[in-house]
């Protein structure tokens, strides 16, 4: 990897999203089973994002649909860092999960792609970890 790529560990940056006016809670909801989905419409509010994280972690993460390889690549990181409950990993382990979740593709996942797509990312408050 070049000197020019990032590097380090990358986790969603929650402080970021806020700061530029974009929501973890719906970006997070899009990731929601349907089960849970239904049960957050019914209490008709807002789960706190460690609620959703753990929520999303113990119970959505666990479905067979919940990252495939037809998925966006960004939406697929998104997601992975849902169900490990945002901790933060190198662009390595991520290109590894990545690859197991998405069904074995590691080029479309490779950490040199990561690297360029997280370094441009500007939606899921992907960040890197100061």
């Amino acid at each position: 990897m070049s000197d020019d790529q990032p590097t380090g560990r990358w986790f969603i940056d929650l402080k970021w999203l806020e700061k530029n006016n974009r929501s973890f809670s719906v970006l997070a909801q899009g990731a929601l089973c349907p089960q849970c989905r239904e049960q957050m419409e019914e209490k008709k509010e807002e789960m706190a994002a460690a609620d959703l994280l753990a929520n999303i972690r113990d119970c959505c993460s666990l479905t067979p649909e919940f990252i495939t390889d037809r998925s966006p690549v960004l939406e697929s990181v998104f997601r992975l860092f849902l169900a490990n409950g945002n901790q933060p990993l190198e662009l390595e382990e991520l290109s590894k999960q990545l690859a197991e979740r998405r069904g074995g593709a590691p080029h479309a996942a490779s950490a040199a792609v990561l690297s360029r797509l997280l370094g441009n990312e500007r939606y899921y408050g992907l960040r890197q970890v100061a």
